[in-house]
Formats: structure tokens, sequence, C-alpha cells
């Protein structure tokens, strides 16, 4: 507790940001050794003048830290230190990381191995199935999924990763406490669960919009790569591609209809160099990291399957294929009742031979 106490004094010095923090602990080692320091000692690290030097040592604020203690305890959150072991090692290596993380649930030594999935928030169908079809395959593979939990993609890349029994890690733009949007309160449990929910604000600190760019930043570097699926031209989501960049990560990008506004964004990144993605191959491809992964499931054995199944399974599953398709098509394509369709498409389901998804939409497995 008494390291969080220095490590959050330090983070409510006014005008301290994780620049001169790092600077102060690069010189100091630790951030109670900042507050014991001199103001001459603390004059002569880089960045820091006479006036942020007095800031520190007439830091008085101590109650509001200790308030801050008592609400993480009482939350069940915790205190992650640039300088913990448990701290992100892909985000230690960004330019200026946090110095602090807030954090609910756990971080795993597989988190390494972890790749952003952002978007629009208005996504349409095309772009659930792409993000909840791409996710789930990641996922099951063990690579940690990375977002912001925003509405839209970022909603739909957390729920597959954590349907697949994988691993996500949502980075809010509030405080731990404030869970926005607020209908997604149950998706932020479950990935407390399974994962872990992060933030660098403090407690009680609202959605602004300029805490999204700082969010967008710890996204990407805690990423080995950034997968943006459906964004319009000025979306959020190209701000954490650009941050990609800047930290030397890897930017991939699912191509959409020419038509859509949806697509303007992930076209251009495209034009300008972003992997074109059609499916997790392209993505392993380019990741030395995930290559080591073990290898998604071959596809399914067709004719196997056929052995197994009665008339009406072979003639409702030969519509099927790797390419979603909703059950009203199912039906008109096999000229069933719709109860016989629908019950042999449950059969199909708890044989693990086919996949519902969202909308009615069933395909392979």
């Amino acid at each position: 507790m008494e390291e969080w106490k220095y490590w959050l004094g330090l983070s409510f010095v006014p005008g301290i940001g994780d620049v001169w923090s790092k600077n102060l602990i690069s010189r100091f080692h630790n951030p109670k050794a900042v507050f014991e320091a001199s103001v001459k000692e603390l004059d002569q690290v880089e960045g820091i003048g006479e006036k942020a030097a007095r800031a520190i040592k007439n830091f008085s604020d101590w109650g509001r830290v200790d308030s801050e203690i008592q609400n993480l305890r009482m939350l069940g959150f915790k205190l992650v230190s640039i300088t913990d072991k448990d701290y992100p090692k892909n985000l230690s290596k960004i330019y200026y990381p946090p110095s602090i993380l807030y954090l609910h649930g756990e971080f795993c030594a597989n988190d390494e191995q972890a790749l952003a999935i952002v978007g629009t928030r208005a996504a349409d169908r095309y772009g659930r199935l792409v993000t909840e079809r791409l996710a789930s395959e990641l996922a099951s593979m063990g690579i940690t999924i990375v977002s912001g939990m925003a509405r839209g993609i970022d909603s739909f890349a957390h729920g597959a990763a954590l349907k697949s029994g994988g691993r996500t890690i949502a980075v809010l733009g509030s405080g731990l406490d404030v869970i926005y949007p607020p209908e997604n309160r149950d998706l932020y449990n479950k990935i407390s669960e399974n994962g872990a929910v992060i933030s660098e604000f403090p407690l009680g600190s609202d959605p602004d919009a300029v805490n999204f760019p700082k969010r967008n930043r710890i996204i990407s570097g805690l990423s080995l790569g950034v997968l943006v699926i459906q964004a319009s031209e000025k979306s959020g989501s190209l701000i954490t591609a650009s941050f990609a960049l800047e930290q030397n990560r890897e930017v991939f990008s699912v191509p959409g209809n020419i038509g859509s506004k949806l697509s303007r964004g992930t076209n251009a990144l495209i034009k300008k160099g972003a992997k074109l993605v059609d499916s997790v191959e392209d993505i392993l491809g380019e990741l030395e990291a995930f290559r080591r992964l073990k290898p998604i499931e071959s596809p399914v054995d067709i004719s196997r399957i056929l052995e197994k199944l009665n008339d009406d399974g072979k003639r409702i599953f030969s519509t099927i294929t790797n390419e979603p398709i909703h059950v009203d098509d199912i039906i008109t394509q096999c000229g069933f009742e719709p109860h016989r369709v629908l019950s042999t498409l449950l059969s199909l389901e708890l044989e693990g031979f086919i996949t519902q998804l969202p909308g009615k939409m069933f395909q392979l497995r």
C-alpha cells in the first residue's frame, strides 16, 4: 500500500505526466525517493525545472491519495506500476508508457501474444460477422484480444474472444469504476473474470473525448499488431493505427464495400500499406510470435460427416459452407418446411459440425 501511495501521489502532482514521471523514476528509481529528493536534485532531472520541482515538494493532497487507495481496495481493483514485474512487457517498450495502470482482473505472461481489434461503433452485419469470426479464431489459438470496450466492433471482438474460451483485455477511456458504455456492464464483468479491464485514469474519471487518444495508444502498445475492421474516414480506430505505426507495430485492415462509408477508413489504410486481411492466416504470416502458436484445426472432413447424416441432414448440410448463410436461404434452397430445417440445424450444431452466428446465420465450424 505504501508503494501505491507514492505512485498515486506522483500521478496527482499537477503538470507531471508520463514523460517527466519516467525521467524522475529513471533518476531516483522509485516514487518515494522522488518526494524525498531536494528541489536542487529534482531540478537536475531532464525536463524538470524549478516550478515542477517545487510542485513535487509542495504536494500535500495526501488525503485524496488515501481515499483513492481505500476505494481501490473496496472495489477489488489493483494498481500496477511500470516497475512491477506484472506490468505488460509490450506496453513497457513504447515511447513513454503510462507510469501506473488501474487493473480489474489479471495480466498473464501469454498476454505478450496480443492483437488489438478495433473499428467503428456503428458496425453493420458484415462488420460483426467478420469481427466475431477473426476474434474467435485468434483467441482460440491463445492470442489475447485487446480492444476498447466501445460499442460495435470493440464489443464484438471482446465477446467473441470470451465465447471461444480465450483471453481479452479492455482499455477504458474512463475510470475503472465508470463503465462506458453503461450497457456493457455484463461484458465488463466477464472480461475482468477472464482477462483484464485497465485504465490509466483515476477512479471517477468520466469518458471525456480527450481521454480516448490516450487510451488508444495503450491499446496499440499492449499489442503486437492492430487489426482495423470497418472505420470511417475520421474514425478513432485510425488514431490507434497511427499509434501502432509509431510504436513499430504491424497494422492490418479488413477491406470493405467501396460504396460504404464504413469502409473508407479501412480501405485507405490498405492503400497506405496496411496488410489486407481476409483470414487469420494473413495475420499469422506477418507476426513471428503468432506463427509459433498451435495452428488452427484443419477444415472439416465433409465426406466423413455426410456418412453420419440421414437424407434430410445431408441435403441441409450441403447448403452450408465457410461463408455465412441465413436460415431463410437454407430453407429456400432445401425446399423443406421451416421446422424440419430448424430441427436439423440444431442437431448439426450440437454435433459440432456447424456454428450459428448472430442474425440466424450459419457456417461450417
